[in-house]
């Protein structure tokens, strides 16, 4: 199977839009190096199993944030918004399979699906599971998971059953040891993540405008109080700053793609003024978006 970053690239609503993998075969295998790109927040309908190879990666699943060392992992559920960044600047590769559930439940009449995929998928289970290979059962998960990753890479004859079986052993272990220990999310925090999908659906879709608090809490017909609770509360960052994030982080696709001037690519994502362009760039990425290019080019050199 042809092994990529992953580059998350989403739909108005913050859903990814890539394809995992087949229709036969429906599970994608990433290896990803957190220090060059961070992963944005996104979400998508499969389940996602990630291992640390190096480095020290932060996780965020809605507010909640985990680090995660070199040789521990993480589980984030079906529908949950999630992003990814290194902790610090030093080398930070995972190793992740985003796979559709049916892959190892089958159809809906099976008793892998009732038995073990449906309560991983239930109101009543964890957005995410941090994986720690000291815990026994965790480093179980962890093994199960670079197994089915090793054989993705490889494709050696038969390596889909062995893909499905890694795989089918996470769910296994995940639906054991998790699901009676959850607690299902209150109608509130359910609506709370409904209404920051829709706002990030606004935001995603004008980013290159100008926008204020008002215009992304009218998106969602909530106040502007409502709006930073929301953001707050499911995401941790205020409606502004992501807007901010994800401006850079689309100004730095335009940097790694066309050959337009610093400036022009930070108008093409709504900063009019290219020094405070540079400046914002610099708080996030570590660098101006000159040297950014200029590294990026040495990379595909």
């Amino acid at each position: 199977m042809a092994l990529t970053a992953c580059g998350a690239k989403t739909d108005g609503q913050g859903m990814e839009l890539a394809r995992h993998g087949t229709a036969l075969f429906p599970v994608g295998c990433y290896q990803d190096d957190l220090s060059k790109d961070e992963v944005p927040w996104h979400w998508h309908t499969e389940l996602e199993a990630i291992v640390v190879v190096d480095g020290r990666a932060v996780i965020a699943a809605g507010a909640e944030r985990f680090t995660v060392g070199a040789g521990d992992g993480f589980f984030i559920n079906s529908g949950v918004l999630h992003a990814g960044w290194a902790d610090g600047r030093q080398s930070c590769r995972l190793h992740s399979l985003v796979f559709q559930p049916r892959l190892v439940g089958g159809s809906r009449d099976s008793i892998f699906w009732q038995g073990h995929v449906q309560p991983l998928l239930s109101e009543g289970a964890p957005k995410a599971v941090l994986l720690r290979g000291a815990e026994a059962w965790q480093g179980e998960a962890l093994g199960a998971i670079e197994a089915a990753w090793q054989s993705c890479t490889g494709e050696s004859p038969g390596y889909e059953f062995r893909v499905r079986e890694g795989l089918s052993q996470l769910v296994f272990l995940l639906a054991r040891h998790c699901i009676t220990a959850a607690e299902p999310l209150s109608r509130k925090a359910l609506r709370e993540e409904s209404r920051v999908k829709q706002m990030l659906q606004f935001i995603q879709a004008h980013y290159d405008a100008e926008l204020d608090t008002a215009q992304i809490a009218k998106s969602a017909m909530v106040s502007e109080s409502e709006c930073l609770r929301c953001f707050r509360s499911t995401i941790g960052t205020p409606p502004i700053q992501y807007l901010k994030q994800f401006r850079i982080q689309k100004a730095a696709e335009l940097l790694r793609a066309v050959p337009d001037s610093v400036a022009e690519v930070g108008a093409r994502c709504g900063f009019q003024d290219a020094s405070y362009f540079a400046k914002t760039f610099r708080e996030l990425k570590g660098c101006t978006p000159t040297e950014y290019r200029q590294a990026a080019e040495q990379r595909d050199a």
